[in-house]
């Protein structure tokens, strides 16, 4: 049998050596979820354009985590928007569209996914307004580099690698990922509020703690793919999509994000 990984991905921007607040962070896991190697944090820039090939790219990030890449199926579940929104391209080639919308449902700013997530109380974050378009371009160009065939949307895959989009925030409303969290053996703290917090040492930013979320995305998509929300028919194939748990989406807590005009 094949070995499986799943690799977590939190972006940061091409130039973020110097950001002491926001750098790349990449988390390992095997099959079991475990933790494998040493989570990693810096900046992948270089590696991406020194990689000539797919392979050289997993063997390089492995090289990263100090462990190794002895062959098998990898998932690399990555925290950044992995396009951009049909309608803003077609706005470039001079096709407008009605946006005299609510902010968050703004056709040009946000992508289908991201609408969908604001519909459900999530504060969608938007590659052109929010100063992740640095972060947004070097996903985008990783995957055009290492795995340009979309599968279908919202999934990139070519030989033995597959990505896809992940967005850890929502998913402290998903018991799902708790469970998982809790059965990957890091050491917990309770915090005033009463709420189970990571505190690992081999998690010791916050960009660590979203890589390894969605390195947890990237198991339940090949473990347990009927957890997770996959895109609908009206999903523009080349916006992409944010996979998230089933549970993130409760209507009970449903608080739409319809912020004013602007």
């Amino acid at each position: 049998m094949a070995m499986e990984y799943f690799v977590g991905w939190d972006v940061g921007g091409w130039n973020c050596s110097k950001n002491r607040n926001s750098r790349d962070a990449i988390v390992i896991l095997d099959t079991q979820g475990q933790i494998i190697g040493l989570p990693w944090r810096g900046n992948l820039s270089s590696i991406i354009h020194d990689s000539s090939t797919q392979k050289e790219f997993i063997n390089a990030l492995f090289d990263l985590c100090k462990t190794e890449y002895i062959g098998g199926n990898l998932t690399l579940a990555i925290d950044t928007p992995l396009g951009f929104s049909q309608d803003l391209c077609d706005l470039i080639t001079g096709k407008i569209t009605d946006c005299d919308t609510a902010s968050a449902l703004n056709p040009y700013l946000f992508r289908h996914t991201e609408r969908y997530l604001a519909e459900w109380g999530y504060t969608p974050l938007s590659a052109i307004k929010d100063m992740i378009g640095s972060q947004s371009t070097k996903g985008i160009h990783t995957l055009t580099k290492f795995i340009p065939n979309i599968k279908e949307t919202g999934i990139w895959q070519d030989s033995d690698l597959t990505a896809i989009e992940a967005y850890p925030s929502p998913c402290v409303r998903s018991a799902l990922i708790l469970e998982l969290q809790q059965k990957a053996g890091l050491s917990w703290i309770v915090n005033e509020t009463g709420h189970d917090l990571i505190c690992d040492k081999l998690l010791p930013t916050q960009d660590h703690v979203d890589a390894f979320v969605c390195a947890l995305i990237a198991q339940l998509f090949v473990k347990r793919p009927d957890t997770l929300n996959f895109p609908d028919e009206g999903t523009p194939k080349h916006e992409g999509w944010i996979f998230l748990p089933k549970d993130c989406f409760n209507d009970k807590n449903r608080k739409p994000q319809f912020l004013e005009c602007g």
